[in-house]
C-alpha cells in the first residue's frame, strides 16, 4: 500500500503581511494530486493541521476542502493533533468522518490510537500518537518511572502491546533525534523548538518496532536515525530563513513485511520565497528581475539608506516582506544589539519566554529544572550573576 506523508500544514499561516491562503490552497491541490499519480491508498497527516488553535473560519475551510478532495478520491485520512492544533477543535466531527474514511486522533487518553487497513500483503496497523507532554503521560502512569519525554514515548509504546510480527506505523509529532544528531531545522518552526527540544528530545530507536515512523514537529523534509523514520517537512516556506531550501512530497510504499520504499517528489509553490542580495539598483536592474510575484526577501549592501526602499521594491517586486541591510554600520549596530539583550535576561526568563512562544502557557517548575539539567550538560551556566 502506498502512503503519502504530510505534517506540519500550518493552515492559516502568514509571511509577514501575506495572507498565504491561496498558496496553501494551492499547494494541498497539488498534494491531492500527487497522492492520486502515485495510487496512494492513504494520507498520514502527522499533526500542526492548523497554525494557532483557535483557526480562522476560511483556515478551517481549507481544510474541509482538502478533506472532501481526498475523500472524492477514495483516499483515507489518518490525522493527529500536534502542538499548534487544539485537540478538541480537530476533534470535532471524527466520529462522522470514519465514514468518509477520515481517522482523526487528537484527544490523549494514556494509549496509543490503532486504525488498521489492509492490502494484498494483509493487515497493516496504523498507531497514532497525538503531541504529548510527559506531564501527560505521568498522569496515566503514576507508578511508572517517567522522568522526560524519551520515557513517556517508550512506555505508551510498551503499553500498545504491538505485535512486532505484523506491519506497523506510527504517525506522531514529537522532537525526534538520532544517537549522533539532531534533526535540521527547517527555520520555520515556533522559535522554542531548538531550545525546548533539548527537554522534548525523543530517541528515534523509540520507533524501532515500527516499520515505518512518519513524523511531524519539524519543517525541514529528513530521515532521522534511519531511512524510515522521516519528518515530511512543511510543504510550504514559512519564515524567511527558508528561502533556497527546497519542500518536498514523501511517499512509502510498504508491500510485505520488511519491504518499505521511500521516494520524495519536489513541490512546486504558487509563488516561491527568494533571498536577494545586493545593491539595490543592481537587483532592480531589468535583466535582473525574475519571477516578480515570489515573495521577496532583500538584504541590501548599499552604505547608503534608501528613502521608502519598501515601496520602491514592491513597484517591482509587489510581494516583498523584508528589506534589510548588510553594510558596515549595521553590522555594528547589531552586534552592540545582541550582547545587551544577552546580559539583560537570565536563563530562567530567556525558556520561559520561548516556552510561552511554543505552548501558549507558563512554563511548570519541574520542567524548567528539566531545562536547567540539560543547559548544565551542555555547558551551558544557568546561575543568575
Amino acid at each position: 500500500m502506498v502512503f503519502l506523508h504530510l505534517g506540519d500544514l500550518h493552515i492559516g499561516r502568514s509571511l509577514g503581511d501575506y495572507d498565504l491562503a491561496e498558496d496553501q490552497e494551492y499547494i494541498l491541490s497539488q498534494l491531492v494530486s500527487i497522492a492520486v499519480k502515485n495510487g496512494a491508498g492513504a494520507v498520514l497527516i502527522a499533526g500542526d493541521v492548523y497554525d494557532k488553535p483557535v483557526p480562522s473560519e476560511s483556515a478551517v475551510r481549507l481544510f474541509d476542502g482538502f478533506l472532501n478532495s481526498l475523500a472524492e478520491k477514495g483516499i483515507k485520512a489518518f490525522i493527529i493533533s500536534g502542538n499548534h492544533d487544539s485537540d478538541e477543535r480537530i476533534n470535532f466531527g471524527s466520529g462522522l468522518f470514519r465514514r468518509s474514511g477520515i481517522f482523526i486522533h487528537s484527544n490523549f487518553s494514556g494509549a496509543l490510537a490503532k486504525e488498521t487497513v489492509e492490502d494484498e500483503f494483509g493487515r497493516i496497523n496504523i498507531w497514532l500518537m497525538p503531541f504529548v507532554k510527559a506531564s501527560a503521560v505521568r498522569h496515566f502512569y503514576p507508578d511508572d518511572d517517567i522522568p522526560d519525554y524519551d520515557s513517556a514515548v517508550r512506555k505508551l509504546i510498551e503499553k500498545s502491546e504491538i505485535d512486532p510480527s505484523e506491519r506497523n506505523i506510527i504517525v506522531a509529532h514529537q522532537f525526534v533525534a538520532g544517537k549522533s544528531a539532531e534533526p535540521t531545522l527547517g527555520g520555520s518552526e515556533s522559535p522554542a523548538v531548538l531550545n525546548v527540544g533539548l527537554v522534548e528530545r525523543v530517541g528515534a530507536d523509540c520507533f524501532d518496532i515500527f516499520d515505518y515512523a512518519a513524523l511531524g514537529h519539524i519543517h525541514s523534509a529528513q530521515a532521522v536515525g534511519r531511512e524510515t523514520v522521516r519528518y515530511s517537512g512543511s510543504p510550504l516556506k514559512y519564515s524567511l530563513s527558508e528561502a533556497g531550501s527546497e519542500k518536498l512530497a514523501t511517499i512509502v510504499e510498504i508491500r510485505e513485511k520488511g519491504n518499505v520504499k521511500i521516494k520524495t517528489e519536489p513541490l512546486v509553490p504558487l509563488r516561491d520565497l527568494r533571498h536577494i542580495r545586493g545593491k539595490a539598483e543592481q537587483l532592480l536592474s531589468a535583466e535582473n528581475i525574475t519571477s516578480p510575484n515570489d515573495y521577496i526577501y532583500a538584504t541590501l549592501t548599499d552604505e547608503e539608506f534608501s528613502e521608502n526602499p519598501m515601496g520602491i521594491f514592491r513597484q517591482y517586486y509587489p510581494n516583498t516582506v523584508k528589506i534589510d541591510y548588510d553594510n558596515s554600520r549595521t553590522r555594528e549596530i547589531l552586534s552592540a544589539e545582541v550582547t545587551a539583550d544577552i546580559a539583560a535576561k537570565t536563563f530562567e526568563e530567556t525558556v520561559a519566554e520561548f516556552y510561552r512562544l511554543v505552548y501558549g502557557c507558563e512554563i511548570s517548575e519541574e520542567e524548567l529544572e528539566i531545562m536547567k539539567k540539560a543547559a548544565g550538560e551542555a555547558g551551558v551556566s544557568v546561575e543568575a550573576d
